[in-house]
């Protein structure tokens, strides 16, 4: 076919065809038979269109053109409005600050809230009750802290002490977040919440704040007139261990701590000597005196040292040989000459001849020792803490032989210290919390209950603290305490409207013993009891003749009248 085709073109050129195209001579498959049409062979593909080409081109231009225009739009036109706003905009994360949970009291009223700030996207603002006598009670809070630029390096509110700190599980929320953009002048130019905040749970208190604030008022008058340095005092459910009232004198203002901004308020509050800070219910320790003699009355019937008709007779005092100076015995007074008293009455009229001899021993009398005194006082919880708090809950001191030693350098346990102890001197010292609890085991049957200050609290015990006895030995300490307010040292209590079982106590202090704490204890209603209770007056002038009793029942005169549902003989 090519030797045609080359013989063909030479023709061609020799005739002067030049203009003649190649493919005008092809042969076609009518020509050649065996020609393979299903493999292209001898044809020509068509061309693509020059219009197509034109078109293609026409659109790449028209892209290109139109994409300089935008950039000419971004870059020359409203270049520099883009600028300004890339470099001056930016975008901000805002902490929401979750707002804590109120508090109340049981009858409602609130003790601690929050107010709006007037600080836009800012945490609300604590606020605590007006009233005296809760701040020891409530606590307060650490405002989350900023820096400089602005941003919280402290991102919660931080409880500092009291109920704001018990209860800061429930009152706590969750935080959230704010996603806001800001011009270079800092004005919000929109803004969107990413996570809203979850405020916190508000707890009801088992606390009346009625009681409460009369409690503190009439402890606080009472320590202006007379001179006492500071007080305390609890009233406890029995059985549930719901706190009534619980008190402390002197105090700060909750609030005052909280905004932290009067500088020289909470300067003098540091400086007190009085120290408003301690929470004087929880962490005070005192030296209880005579307010202890129930409980030993309890430890000797457990013994079996003396039976609670037997009497010993009260001259006054008590001599012990001297064998190092026969001349002179030691001798330990009486505050009184009580003449011969059983278990019941030396419980009422305050006999320490009485408790000198059940304690030590004397004569024939056989005593508990300090062995058994610490024993059986420590089974009561003293020494220990009773789960209120245990942070701040002081422990206290039950002298032994094994503390005389380390404390004064190696003396020996003597006859005469084991005396003082069993009338709760010596180096004795306990908390008030501890004692209400206490008091409540002996009136309940021996539950040392949990106290708390959750209104919707359940009866817990201490664990392994039921205390085991007989039911003489916690009914005998009982009726002398009915009898000290019928006709002993508590005979201030005896009001009409219910029935009150007591115990005063007064322990001296100072060198000299220029000083007293002043104690009463006690529960009510007496044959059904409801609410133990527990005051202590602490470091008064010992010639002063009015202190806790006299404050207890001032509390209770005005309870008959303002909240006489907790005086009810039921």
């Amino acid at each position: 076919m090519l030797g045609i085709l080359k013989r063909t073109l030479n023709k061609w050129k020799r005739r002067g065809y030049e203009d003649i195209a190649p493919d005008e001579i092809f042969l076609d498959s009518k020509n050649l038979p065996e020609f393979d049409i299903y493999q292209f062979e001898g044809r020509l593909e068509k061309p693509i269109s020059s219009k197509a080409f034109s078109i293609f081109n026409l659109i790449c231009i028209s892209v290109v053109v139109i994409f300089l225009i935008k950039l000419g739009s971004l870059q020359i036109v409203h270049g520099s409005f883009y600028k300004n706003k890339s470099e001056n905009n930016k975008l901000k994360q805002i902490l929401i600050v979750a707002p804590r949970g109120a508090i109340y009291s049981r009858e409602g009223e609130p003790l601690a809230w929050n107010q709006k700030s007037e600080v836009e996207n800012d945490y609300p603002l604590r606020k605590y009750i007006k009233n005296v006598g809760f701040s020891n009670l409530l606590g307060f809070i650490k405002y989350p802290a900023k820096d400089r630029a602005g941003f919280y390096y402290e991102e919660e509110f931080l409880p500092k002490d009291g109920a704001e700190l018990y209860l800061n599980e429930i009152l706590f929320g969750k935080n959230g977040l704010k996603l806001i953009e800001t011009s270079v002048d800092g004005e919000v130019i929109s803004g969107s919440v990413i996570e809203s905040p979850k405020s916190g749970e508000s707890a009801v208190l088992s606390i009346d704040s009625r009681v409460q604030s009369k409690f503190f008022s009439i402890i606080q008058n009472l320590s202006g007139s007379v001179g006492f340095q500071g007080g305390a005092g609890i009233i406890m459910d029995v059985n549930s261990g719901e706190v009534l009232s619980m008190v402390s004198f002197p105090e700060y203002s909750s609030e005052v701590m909280t905004e932290g901004v009067d500088v020289q308020k909470i300067e003098d509050y540091y400086k007190d000597p009085d120290n408003p800070f301690l929470n004087r219910s929880l962490s005070g320790l005192y030296t209880p005196g005579s307010i202890i003699k129930p409980f030993l009355a309890f430890a000797a019937l457990e013994e079996k040292i003396i039976s609670p008709e037997k009497e010993i007779i009260s001259t006054g005092k008590i001599e012990i040989p001297n064998p190092y100076n026969p001349d002179k015995p030691s001798i330990f007074k009486d505050w009184k000459a009580h003449g011969a008293v059983d278990m019941r009455r030396a419980i009422a009229v305050s006999s320490d001849v009485y408790f000198y001899e059940i304690g030590g021993g004397f004569g024939s009398q056989k005593g508990l020792g300090i062995l058994n005194i610490k024993k059986y006082l420590e089974m009561f919880g003293f020494t220990k803490k009773t789960g209120f708090d245990t942070q701040k809950e002081a422990i206290g001191v039950i002298p032994d032989p094994d503390w005389k030693a380390e404390t004064f350098d190696g003396e020996i346990w003597r006859l005469g210290d084991t005396y003082n102890t069993a009338i709760g001197q010596y180096g004795m010292q306990i908390s008030p919390i501890q004692v209400v609890v206490a008091t409540a085991a002996l009136a309940n049957g021996g539950n040392l209950i949990t106290p708390s200050i959750l209104f919707t609290s359940t009866s817990t015990t201490v664990a392994g603290t039921k205390i085991k006895g007989s039911l003489e030995s916690f009914q005998i300490p009982r009726e002398g305490m009915r009898r000290s307010v019928l006709e002993g040292t508590a005979a201030g209590l005896n009001i009409g409207v219910v029935q009150i079982a007591g115990k005063t106590g007064t322990a001296e202090l100072g060198a000299r013993k220029q000083f007293v704490n002043s104690w009463v204890i006690g529960f009510f209603p007496y044959e059904k009891p409801k609410y133990a209770f527990v005051v202590v007056m602490e470091r008064g002038p010992v010639k002063n003749l009015t202190g806790a009793t006299y404050v207890m029942r001032q509390l209770l005169d005005w309870m008959a009248i303002n909240t006489p549902e907790y005086l009810k003989n039921e």
